[in-house]
């Protein structure tokens, strides 16, 4: 579990290329900026936020290892030279929000805030370092809580609160004003960079607060929390947890075999064998073609090669999307080839789902010994009726953001085992109809990737810039979603393609372009296109 957190909430530390080049703000100080140990220090004493401590600040260079605060990790590496400026600030009196600021010594106007993960209170130290590496003054915070339980929830509506929403806007406003401190000049341009929880913290902060930024990169959004988690839930619960119903249940060396069956009936839909599916939706997996027939019945010597109908009735469940009680869309289905991720375990796994767990005991149903034996589509309701702290971020009018000027990109990989890459797609039809808009590309694009993992990793060509993951990727517009959302945002040049690359020895990478919904990825020749 340990492991698979980590995976979760932190990024291995990027090493990028040298050759980026951004253009310089255009404002400049009263007084040149002249980075040192003292005026980094001089913070600890002089600078004056609105309920907050600064714990610490102090100048370091690049190539170091710092320690770091929290449970999360007891370390982090640091790519270039930097202000660190560690801080706490009381959201209310019963809540407060740590924050990491990382202000380097070359600074190109830029502000940055970044995400985090799951039930995360972990500052993420790697995109942090990621961000200050390109020039920007970065800021993450511990969204309200240390570590990675839903504990703290319980009878804490305020920490609650700095999860669901305050946190990242805190953040945006106090990062703004210590840059504008620190360097003597008011930030020209603020992004936002996050995944997964990050990413619906990005959704979050263009409907609440659309001023917070010009330009908001997230990743696989946890939008429409509340049937997220119970979609997560009913997923365990197909496979007979919690309630030890072990006919349901398929074993751990039962689940290559599916997905070898998956390949050999989806594979090649999209014109190619490269154990990529293009597009999962297109994907009508039977897995009726698995059942042990009746002359070779299940026994512990094919258990590993064939399933029992309760069995194939429980991939019929995953691979279906989940439907309320009068027939309403609750959540998209599973997409077939997401199973083939190495963390399938933590989904379809002998316990019941622990962040579907955690949020509903702490949050919704108040009560740290909730029994999810009788677990049903009525919790999912329920969660509904009370969506704490407005969790859900289920809201399609970003007619604010779009008006003050703000750009969203988002991408979503297509072999994601966490959230359904179908959700984004709905997220996009919601804010279109909503807003009344048949096309969102003046301000909206979303890019659907093939063979990524839950925000990176997996087979596909799945290093983009995203985040500060070692890969082969090339830093300029075309192959980094954030310099293109910068270059979207202050030249007006809006990415109609990412161009992705695989993760791997650097002579063995291949690239791949990403096309913008609702446009498609076809095979043309021997290379995909886009195509309307």
């Amino acid at each position: 579990m340990a492991v698979l957190l980590k995976f979760l909430y932190l990024l291995t530390t990027s090493t990028l290329l040298q050759s980026v080049h951004f253009v310089v703000a255009t404002q400049t100080p009263e007084e040149p900026f002249s980075p040192n140990a003292d005026a980094c220090s001089s913070l600890q004493t002089t600078l004056r936020l609105e309920n907050t401590t600064v714990l610490l600040a102090q100048r370091i260079t690049s190539g170091s290892t710092i320690s770091t605060p929290g449970s999360c990790q007891s370390s982090a590496s640091v790519s270039s030279n930097v202000c660190r400026v560690l801080a706490v600030t009381n959201t209310t009196s019963s809540s407060a929000v740590h924050w990491e600021m990382w202000l380097p010594d070359q600074w190109f106007g830029r502000f940055l805030a970044v995400g985090n993960g799951g039930l995360g209170g972990c500052i993420d130290y790697s995109n942090i370092d990621y961000g200050s590496s390109l020039h920007f003054a970065t800021i993450g915070t511990d969204n309200g809580h240390d570590g990675n339980s839903g504990s703290v929830f319980l009878n804490h509506p305020e920490v609650i609160n700095d999860f669901a929403f305050r946190a990242i806007h805190v953040s945006a406003v106090l990062g703004k004003q210590l840059a504008q401190f620190y360097y003597k000049s008011k930030a020209q341009k603020s992004y936002y960079l996050g995944c997964s929880t990050g990413g619906r913290q990005g959704v979050q902060s263009a409907l609440r607060f659309p001023d917070d930024f010009d330009g908001i990169v997230g990743g696989a959004p946890a939008t429409d929390w509340n049937h997220l988690t119970g979609w997560s839930g009913m997923l365990s619960h197909d496979v007979g947890q919690p309630n030890g119903s072990p006919e349901k249940f398929i074993p751990t060396n039962l689940w290559p075999v599916i997905t070898a069956e998956i390949m050999r009936q989806c594979d090649g839909l999209d014109g190619v064998l490269d154990q990529t599916i293009t597009e999962p939706d297109e994907c009508i997996f039977r897995p009726e073609s698995l059942l042990c027939s009746t002359s070779n019945p299940p026994s512990p010597a094919n258990s590993s090669t064939c399933l029992t109908p309760t069995q194939v009735q429980t991939l019929k469940n995953i691979y279906s999307p989940l439907f309320g009680d009068e027939g309403q869309l609750l959540y998209p289905r599973y997409d077939p080839g997401a199973e083939a991720d190495g963390n399938f375990a933590f989904v379809f796994g002998p316990t019941f789902f622990p962040f579907t767990n955690d949020w509903l005991s702490f949050t919704i149903f108040n009560d740290s010994t909730h029994n999810f034996q009788n677990f049903s589509r009525a919790d999912i309701e329920f969660s509904d009726t009370i969506n704490p702290g407005g969790i859900s971020t289920w809201n399609g009018d970003l007619s604010s953001f779009k008006n003050r000027g703000g750009k969203f990109i988002t991408y979503h990989g297509r072999r994601d085992q966490l959230i359904a890459s179908g959700n984004s797609k709905r997220m996009y039809d919601l804010i279109s109809s909503t807003m009344q808009l048949p096309t969102l590309d003046s301000f909206y694009r979303l890019f659907l990737v093939p063979g990524m993992n839950h925000c990176f990793g997996g087979p596909g060509a799945s290093a983009f810039g995203q985040a500060g993951i070692a890969s082969n990727a090339v830093n300029d517009t075309r192959h980094n979603v954030l310099l293109a959302m910068v270059d979207w945002v202050e030249k007006g040049r809006a990415p109609d393609t990412i161009i992705g690359t695989t993760i791997g020895p650097a002579s063995n990478a291949t690239h791949r372009v990403h096309c913008r919904y609702p446009t498609k990825s076809v095979l043309v020749g021997r290379e995909f296109v886009c195509q309307a």
